[in-house]
């Protein structure tokens, strides 16, 4: 058994704390100021971490590896078969000539990529939060909105950003039922009190959406649309957050926010219309070209073409149901990690009590969402017309351009298990939690750190939930508010952390420039975590009535 020490310097927490976020500030820097290659900054900061684990923290050498071995395993299954089999589905439509007519679909709805962002980005984006989660939103948006004509850098960071205010509640629910399972809180008292958190973020996320695309004075065109799509996703957001739980608030927030939008648009334009690619003030010549680009096609032909993604939003609702889940579940197999499962131990304040810290890999190759969406690229194949052979080898193809981002994703997830298995995490947080009654303040903050190490609301939860609560009740604070705080600051790191960064270049074509995209989002996390915490502050002390 090894105890985990999370004050291994001289007793000091901040040259602990030092000690642990030196592989994080290397990180930060390489990508955004070095703009060294995702894969390679990764691997370097495992290095680094390693080194730390082992010679600071004392982490014998066969738990540091494993550990590292473990995370990057995960990396690859569950997470990277998503990336793979969403990006595979997404080059069938275009091989097949599809996607022209999805193209066409939309644009005929509206051409104005900024509503474009707004229907996709935003709303199908959250549904596919809802129903999956774990990266499938933004690979599939993404692939969309650059499929669509939007710069690759801006569908990236686009959908990035967009894929906040859905997250707390993605798959399900999981993150709030997994805050309330480790922190012994009632997870539908969280669901309420993140539900009074996200909605004020979720109304400025559309506007926000379309400044960073266009400015002020372009958004102003279509605040009118702005106004329904945030309006309606906070409304139901909070409604189904309060009086139904954890499990529904994405999609029914983003379902009814989709159709009320798609009418909508049917009886308003705005009066000009904004295209990366073309945009105007409109010309003749753009008109035209416009014009050529957007063929009428018979409604056969627009359900054919759309028929790939139906069909995936049809597998992945099926696959999140309860009882298919148990029974798909059947074919599931778990390995113990040899030399690190149940042999670190996590020790009090982070635990009330030393508890074993489990190391179990689940290979769940039926249940997964990434065999849903194979599934569906499956059968996509006969309908839109593909040879098996061409199939196979779009497979193939998929793989090889996604080498990259795989490594990215193996390196980082291996990254984030070192952190957590040697204490390195728990150092961060317990600094964070030595700010007493400025602790609200910064209790988003540790959320956005555990998301950005983890790449996972439901793992920063994890990681974090207990030591929020702990601190709340050591100053005096309602723990619920502090629990929910790190769901809903946890959101705003999803945008930067490695992991989603790679997903997102991996699907828009930008594989190699992982740190243009996280220079783009960087900012923008920042910005929207410390609106976070802002109303966790007020709400501590001041909204107490908002804290159910």
């Amino acid at each position: 058994m090894w105890n985990q020490i999370y004050n291994p310097l001289a007793g000091s927490i901040w040259l602990s704390t030092l000690a642990a976020v030196l592989p994080i500030l290397y990180f930060f820097w390489a990508l955004a100021f070095r703009r060294t290659k995702g894969h390679i900054a990764g691997l370097i900061t495992v290095v680094l971490a390693f080194l730390i684990s082992v010679l600071v923290y004392n982490m014998p050498v066969k738990m540091s590896i494993l550990s590292f071995v473990y995370g990057g395993a995960v990396g690859l299954f569950p997470i990277g078969w998503i990336i793979v089999t969403a990006v595979f589905l997404y080059k069938i439509t275009v091989k097949t000539g599809k996607f022209d007519i999805i193209r066409a679909s939309v644009t005929n709805l509206t051409d104005d990529h900024r509503l474009q962002a707004l229907l996709i980005a935003f709303c199908f984006g959250a549904f596919l939060e809802g129903c999956a989660g774990f990266g499938t939103p933004v690979v599939i948006t993404a692939a969309l909105l650059a499929g669509l004509g939007f710069r690759p850098l801006y569908a990236a960071g686009i959908c990035l950003i967009a894929n906040t205010a859905p997250v707390a509640f993605g798959a399900i629910g999981i993150p709030i039922t997994v805050a309330g399972t480790i922190s012994g809180l009632d997870p539908f008292k969280i669901s309420q009190m993140v539900g009074r958190q996200l909605p004020l973020l979720s109304i400025f996320v559309p506007f926000w959406l379309v400044f960073v695309m266009c400015g002020w004075k372009k958004t102003r065109e279509v605040m009118p649309a702005i106004f329904v799509t945030g309006g309606t996703f906070a409304i139901v957001q909070y409604l189904s957050s309060n009086f139904l739980g954890p499990e529904l608030p994405d999609i029914l927030s983003s379902l009814i926010t989709l159709l009320i939008l798609s009418f909508f648009l049917r009886i308003w334009k705005p009066k000009q219309t904004f295209r990366f690619d073309s945009v105007t003030n409109k010309t003749k010549a753009t008109e035209t070209e416009i014009a050529a680009a957007t063929e009428v096609y018979s409604t056969g032909q627009i359900l054919l073409a759309w028929s790939p993604f139906l069909l995936l939003t049809g597998l992945i609702v099926l696959w999140s149901i309860p009882a298919v889940k148990n029974f798909l579940n059947q074919w599931t197999y778990k390995w113990s990690v040899p030399v690190l499962h149940q042999t670190v131990l996590k020790m009090p304040p982070i635990v009330t009590k030393p508890t074993p810290y489990e190391a179990v890999f689940t290979f769940d190759w039926l249940a997964a969402v990434g065999t849903a969406i194979l599934i569906a690229s499956f059968f996509s194949m006969f309908l839109v017309g593909m040879r098996f052979k061409t199939w196979l080898y779009t497979f193939g193809e998929t793989l090889v351009e996604l080498r990259y981002p795989l490594l990215t994703i193996f390196s980082v997830l291996g990254l984030a298990y070192i952190f957590n298995y040697s204490g390195m995490s728990a150092t961060l947080g317990l600094a964070l939690a030595k700010t007493g009654v400025l602790f609200p303040f910064f209790a988003p903050v540790l959320g956005w750190l555990g998301v950005f190490l983890s790449g996972s609301d439901t793992s920063s939860n994890a990681l974090f939930g207990n030591l929020q609560k702990i601190t709340a009740n050591q100053i005096g604070i309602d723990p619920v508010l502090t629990v929910a705080a790190n769901s809903s600051g946890g959101v705003t790191g999803k945008m930067i952390s490695p992991q989603s960064i790679a997903v997102a270049t991996a699907s828009t074509g930008l594989v190699g420039k992982e740190s243009d995209l996280f220079r783009f989002t960087i900012k923008h996390s920042l910005f929207l975590v410390l609106i976070i915490c802002a109303i966790t502050l007020l709400q501590a002390y001041v909204l107490k009535w908002m804290i159910p």
